[in-house]
């Protein structure tokens, strides 16, 4: 085993030998391990002690463990999230926001704004449209995201985004056309936390697993909330990736 960590616990040292062992390739993404008797042999360890080094790498999303099967090298095929490049590609197609996804709206109606997001909308704001959704791989209908959009009384209220239908366009195209005002400015706050136990189960993640939580507040030229939305994505299946112009001006 490793000897640069002679003095960390075994349990430790079997984990870093395994991560070593995916991050130089000789374990490709969807490999089989060998079982844990294979591995207890292999390192002179007990099997709780293989089985606590499995945990580890498990709770760094490196492998999973499929009931009756196994224990397999996670596949690494990372959803890039190209952030407010979006915007640009949707108004030329019209299309959703990430039409590489199957959406599936879970609720619509009239809520009372969560506490998370309630300092993002002007004082006196009680409720909001929202819109909950899943997303889903097309090919492998694997969960990929959860998300919501809190949209404002005025401009949602008694519209068809009460309805739990996919709009047929991106969300914030529809916005505009309810609202008459172009988004113009956006807030976004990224979190990496572990995910929540609803959020395990949706995603189909192991507990405790590393999410990123995305809250992204769109605003109009004279300041009007337009749309505060959330996504939460599995971290170890998301790349982020944002491209802007720097300024030259002090």
């Amino acid at each position: 085993m490793d000897n640069t960590s002679a003095f960390a616990p075994k349990y430790r040292r079997i984990a870093e030998v395994i991560r070593q062992e995916i991050n130089a390739g000789g374990l490709q993404p969807g490999q089989q391990l060998p079982t844990a008797q294979e591995l207890g042999r292999r390192y002179d360890a007990s099997l709780p002690t293989v089985r606590q080094a499995l945990s580890v790498l498990i709770s760094e999303g490196l492998i999973e463990s499929r009931q009756g099967i196994g224990t397999f090298v996670k596949e690494t095929d990372r959803l890039q999230r190209p952030g407010w490049r979006h915007y640009g590609r949707a108004r030329a197609d019209q299309k959703l926001l990430t039409p590489h996804l199957r959406h599936e709206i879970v609720f619509a109606g009239v809520e009372p704004v969560p506490a998370h997001v309630v300092d993002l909308f002007p004082d006196g704001t009680t409720e909001v449209v929202t819109r909950r959704r899943h997303l889903y791989d097309k090919e492998t209908n694997r969960p990929e995201e959860i998300g919501a959009s809190y949209i404002p009384m005025e401009i949602a209220a008694g519209t068809y985004l009460e309805m739990p239908t996919v709009v047929p366009k991106a969300l914030f195209l529809c916005i505009e056309e309810l609202s008459g005002k172009r988004y113009a400015k956006a807030l976004d706050r990224l979190i990496a936390r572990p995910a929540t136990s609803e959020e395990v189960s949706i995603l189909h993640l192991a507990d405790g697993a590393p999410v990123v939580h995305v809250v992204h507040c769109a605003s109009a030229e004279d300041g009007t909330v337009l749309e505060v939305a959330e996504s939460i994505w599995p971290a170890d299946r998301t790349l982020i990736v944002n491209e802007y112009p720097i300024s030259t001006e002090a």
